[in-house]
C-alpha cells in the first residue's frame, strides 16, 4: 500500500454521501438506514449529508431522501438509467464522485450495492470495506505506533472477518472517498422531519451505450407471501435444536398467539426446512425486533450478528452452556417440545383474559 498521502488532494474531500438506492421509482429502506448513520458521520466531521438519486424520472423522490435526513440531494436522470444495469449506473456513480469529491461514500449492501459498490471504488482508484455493521469516526491506527503518524477524523469499518470468528476494523487513510458497503438492517433510520427540504442538484455524465450495457429482455418478478423480517416486531426463530420442518409448527402457533413471525438459523435453511428469505445472521439477514425468541438455536457468532441488537432476546435451550444463554436477556433450559407449547398456552389464555 502507498503510505504517501497528497494532503492538499485528500482536503478536496467533503461530506458524507449516500447511494440512494430506488427500484421501480421506490426507495429502498436501505436508503433510509445508511442516511441516519451519514447524520451521525457528518456532524462528527462537520459536514453535510448528501443523497445520490440514480434513476429515470425519479425527481419526486427527493422530498421524501430530504425528509430522513439528506441536506442535498444529487439527481442523475436519464432514460438508460430506468432499470438498474452495471455499466450505466457504475458510470453514473464514479462520475458523481469525480465531480463533487465526497469525503465518505456508503452503499447498502443489497444485491444492486455489492455488484455496484467495487465497481465505482475501481473506477475512483480508492478501497471499499464490504458488508459493514458498525461505522464510526476515529483515530487510525487505533492505537498509536512510535514512527507513524495517527490520523484523526477517519471512518473507522468495522465488519465481520474469517467466516464471522472474529471483528475487523478498517480504515482508508490515504484515499478517497472512504467507501463502505453497510449491510441492511444495521442503521437506524431516523423519525421523518416532516417539509423539511434539500438542496437540488441535477447532474448528468452523458450515457453513450456501448458493448458493456446489458439488453434487459424480460424483468420477471416473483410474488412471495413470505413477511420479511426485517420488518417484524416479534421473531419466533428456530434452529437445528427443533429438531424437523414438521417441528417448526409448535413454533408457528407461538408466532400466531403474538403475532409475530417465524425465522431461523442458517443450519435450518441448508436442511431446506426453512426458505432463505427467513434466515437471520451474518449470511441471512440482520433484524432488531422487540423481541427476540432464540429456540433450539446454540448461538453461533455468525447467527448472533444478526440478531444481537433485538431489544429483549428469550432463548430456550436443553443445552444449559450453549452460547446463545451468553446473549440472552431471558433463558430457558430444557425440552423446547415441552416449554414451548406450555408458553404458547399461558400466553393464549393470558391475551383471552384482557
Amino acid at each position: 500500500m502507498n503510505n504517501t498521502m497528497n494532503t492538499a488532494n485528500i482536503e478536496e474531500y467533503k461530506g458524507v454521501y449516500v447511494f440512494a438506492q430506488q427500484v421501480d421509482n421506490e426507495l429502498s429502506s436501505i436508503a433510509f438506514e445508511l442516511l441516519g448513520k451519514a447524520k451521525d458521520l457528518a456532524k462528527d466531521l462537520d459536514a453535510e449529508v448528501t443523497a445520490v438519486l440514480i434513476g429515470s424520472g425519479i425527481k419526486g423522490l427527493v422530498d421524501q431522501l430530504a425528509e430522513y435526513g439528506a441536506d442535498k440531494v444529487i439527481v442523475v436522470d436519464d432514460p438508460e438509467l430506468k432499470d438498474y444495469r452495471t455499466e450505466p449506473y457504475a458510470h453514473a456513480l464514479a462520475s458523481v464522485i469525480k465531480e463533487y469529491k465526497p469525503e465518505i461514500m456508503l452503499v447498502g449492501a443489497t444485491a444492486i450495492g455489492r455488484d455496484l459498490g467495487p465497481r465505482v471504488s475501481a473506477r475512483v482508484a480508492t478501497g471499499l470495506t464490504a458488508d459493514c455493521t458498525v461505522l464510526e469516526i476515529g483515530d487510525f491506527p487505533l492505537v498509536p505506533k512510535e514512527g507513524e503518524e495517527q490520523l484523526h477524523k477517519q471512518l473507522l469499518m468495522t465488519r465481520p472477518a474469517f467466516g464471522g470468528n472474529t471483528i475487523a476494523t478498517i480504515a482508508c487513510p490515504y484515499n478517497r472517498p472512504q467507501m463502505a458497503t453497510v449491510r441492511a438492517g444495521v442503521m437506524q433510520k431516523i423519525a421523518p422531519i416532516a417539509g423539511a427540504k434539500a438542496e437540488v442538484i441535477e447532474y448528468n455524465p452523458g450515457f453513450t451505450p456501448n458493448n458493456k450495457y446489458v439488453e434487459i429482455l424480460d424483468i420477471v418478478k416473483k410474488v412471495t407471501d413470505t413477511v420479511d423480517i426485517m420488518d417484524a416486531k416479534i421473531l419466533v426463530s428456530g434452529g437445528r435444536g427443533v429438531g424437523s420442518k414438521e417441528n417448526f409448527k409448535i413454533l408457528q402457533e407461538l408466532a400466531d398467539v403474538l403475532g409475530g413471525t417465524v425465522s431461523c438459523s442458517r443450519a435450518v435453511t441448508d436442511s431446506g426446512w426453512m426458505p432463505k428469505e427467513l434466515q437471520v445472521g451474518q449470511t441471512g439477514k440482520t433484524v432488531r425486533p422487540n423481541v427476540y425468541f432464540a429456540i433450539g438455536i446454540s448461538g453461533a457468532i455468525q447467527h448472533v450478528a444478526g440478531m444481537e441488537e433485538s431489544d429483549i432476546i428469550i432463548a430456550i435451550n436443553k443445552d444449559e452452556s450453549a452460547p446463545i444463554f451468553d446473549v440472552a436477556d431471558y433463558g430457558v433450559v430444557g425440552d423446547l417440545n415441552k416449554i414451548v407449547p406450555k408458553l404458547t398456552a399461558e400466553l393464549k389464555a393470558a391475551l383471552a383474559d384482557k
